[in-house]
């Protein structure tokens, strides 16, 4: 079989079907940091108002739950995305999101509100996968860089509705403080309703499709896409366009993947595990447990730890949004090592000033918005390594290995280890937290130095060769 589809797709000009693919798609990761910045946002009313018996210590492992449940939600999820279709699969997890965020509004104790926060991670976790493959697959090679970062920093205009709504919820003058909480939470499942409607109109990734012997139908929605793109703006003919040829499709075991993985690409794997285990303690080990630095050591009272995170929010989405073109035009490498080096020693800086009380919640927000103002775009640039970095065939189960890996190596264990430093209460303790926060990423950025791939601007196919493709 022979086809030009991923050529079509990369000469495309930016037109509506591509913002409607940032917003059905990219909407996982405002679920996301609704789900995250609730968690910390309420944490204080958890711990005094929930009636589940919640303290620090516990909040902070049922945010390692969380976090478990999108390990093992991406690798089962991430495996069904490249065996059964992108499409197929993110209807599925925001359905499992979906159900599991209510069910946590309706939590009656403190396992039943692990369990609840494990599903809901499960959800996300696919989410992932599936999210992340069908956006590259379908952004032109010229803008897939800012667009996936930008993408995955919406996480944080996720993080400050999650802000603004625990505000709201726990207003006692509108909700009782044994309610908003609830409230809170099932609102994210009404968001994820309407998400559902929109990708509905969604096709199957036709970089999927022709890898799995469907050219075709692959070539049949590539037409469409251009024949509604023609009604707003010029569209290039495809004469004398890049063609691939196929042969049979790759059906792969876990063997395969290891051998592919290990064999073939053992570079990529120390890279793409090192950006994504560095980037996942640092994120969730601080802000999982913003919320109880705010009400521990500052007084900050719980219906008031929303106003502090919606600035850390809006500078973590700055961050993708004002330097993401700059991955595209200077590259890869240069950009994801500076903003891993910036935000690494950065947040050793702050650690020492908290460690020596010269900080309070004003200045220490704003010293976290600075520091993840870069930090935010370094972390989306390591899903976007990921995702490009392997062949097409198993690019959602890649994106979910590396994702679960990192996240158990770096994610698990961080909310657990600050919450319990931030209750037993000593400063010095949270100091040598943020001490390895910073130094794990400076050793991301010297590893990208020394590893990383210039993928911008560049065809997939081109990074990673389809599994299933035949050379002339």
């Amino acid at each position: 079989m022979e086809t030009d589809v991923p050529a079509r797709l990369d000469r495309m000009p930016w037109v509506r079907f591509h913002w409607l693919v940032a917003f059905g798609l990219g909407a996982t990761w405002i679920l996301d940091g609704l789900e995250v910045t609730l968690v910390g946002s309420l944490s204080g009313a958890l711990e005094k108002s929930s009636g589940l018996g919640l303290n620090a210590a516990l909040i902070g492992y049922a945010a390692s739950f969380y976090i478990a449940g999108a390990v093992l939600g991406a690798l089962l999820f991430g495996w069904l995305t490249d065996l059964w279709g992108r499409k197929r699969l993110f209807t599925v997890t925001l359905g499992v999101y979906l159900i599991a965020t209510v069910l946590t509004g309706l939590s009656f104790n403190f396992w039943s509100f692990v369990l609840f926060r494990f599903l809901t991670g499960m959800g996300i976790g696919g989410e992932y996968a599936a999210i992340n493959s069908a956006v590259q697959e379908f952004i032109p090679a010229r803008r897939r860089g800012v667009t996936d970062l930008v993408i995955n920093g919406s996480y944080w205009i996720g993080a400050a509705l999650g802000a603004l709504g625990a505000v709201a919820a726990l207003n006692p003058a509108w909700l009782p403080p044994t309610l908003g909480w609830r409230v809170a939470f099932v609102t994210g499942g009404v968001l994820a309703i309407f998400i559902l409607l929109v990708r509905k109109v969604l096709p199957e990734s036709p970089r999927w499709l022709m890898t799995h012997g469907r050219v075709a139908e692959a070539e049949h929605i590539v037409g469409r896409i251009e024949a509604a793109a023609r009604r707003q703006t010029l569209v290039p003919q495809a004469a004398d366009l890049p063609r691939i040829r196929l042969g049979l499709p790759q059906r792969l075991s876990l063997v395969d993947v290891g051998r592919i993985l290990f064999v073939q690409y053992p570079a990529r794997v120390v890279l793409c595990l090192t950006l994504m285990a560095t980037q996942a303690f640092c994120y969730n080990a601080i802000f999982f447990t913003y919320g109880l630095i705010l009400t521990h050591f500052y007084r900050i009272t719980a219906r008031s730890i929303g106003w502090y995170i919606l600035p850390f929010a809006l500078g973590n989405f700055a961050g993708p949004l004002l330097l993401g073109h700059f991955f595209d035009s200077i590259g890869r490498k240069p950009l994801i090592a500076a903003t891993y080096a910036i935000s690494g020693v950065l947040v050793i800086v702050v650690g020492i000033l908290f460690a020596q009380g010269l900080l309070d919640a004003v200045t220490q927000t704003i010293a976290w918005s600075v520091i993840f103002f870069f930090a935010s775009a370094g972390a989306s640039a390591a899903y976007l390594t990921v995702g490009e970095s392997f062949p097409l065939e198993m690019r959602a189960f890649a994106i979910a290995l590396f994702y679960a890996f990192g996240t158990a190596i770096g994610g698990i264990a961080g909310p657990a280890l600050f919450g319990v430093l931030i209750a037993d209460g000593a400063r010095s303790d949270i100091l040598n937290g943020y001490l390895l926060g910073g130094v794990l990423m400076l050793l991301a950025a010297l590893v990208e130095l020394r590893l990383g791939i210039a993928a911008e601007r560049r065809p997939l196919e081109e990074i990673s060769a389809p599994l299933s493709e035949v050379t002339r």
